[in-house]
């Protein structure tokens, strides 16, 4: 079989995957294999992250509804319960960012879900 050296579109790859290992330690970011697992390796992170980043989110919003609710007689369950037996359709972000921002608001909406348990 004939030689094949590196060409035009090997080198292009090559350069691609250092490219995106610029930054890392070492040898992770000046050898194509080691830059190209650990590049790898931080593509699957970064997919992970994006999915737990909506996890955390959600319960820190969660937490925060659920400590602005008690005060107002109402736990967190009986608050969401009671919203969606009212017909409310505020999503968890909204209500936290009421809960921290405007408690007046969000009094009147733990009103609006008190009256309807």
């Amino acid at each position: 079989m004939p030689r094949t050296k590196g060409g035009y579109k090997t080198r292009r790859r090559r350069n691609k995957v250092l490219k995106q290992a610029k930054g890392y330690y070492g040898a992770r970011s000046r050898l194509y294999t080691t830059a190209q697992e650990s590049v790898d390796k931080a593509l699957q992170y970064a997919y992970k992250g994006r999915k737990m980043k909506k996890r955390e989110f959600r319960a820190l919003w969660i937490s925060r509804i659920n400590a602005a609710a008690r005060p107002l007689g109402l736990n967190y369950s009986n608050f969401i319960g009671g919203l969606a037996k009212a017909g409310v359709e505020l999503d968890r972000r909204v209500l936290a960012d009421l809960a921290i921002h405007d408690p007046n608001a969000f009094a009147a909406v733990a009103t609006v879900a008190k009256d309807s348990l």
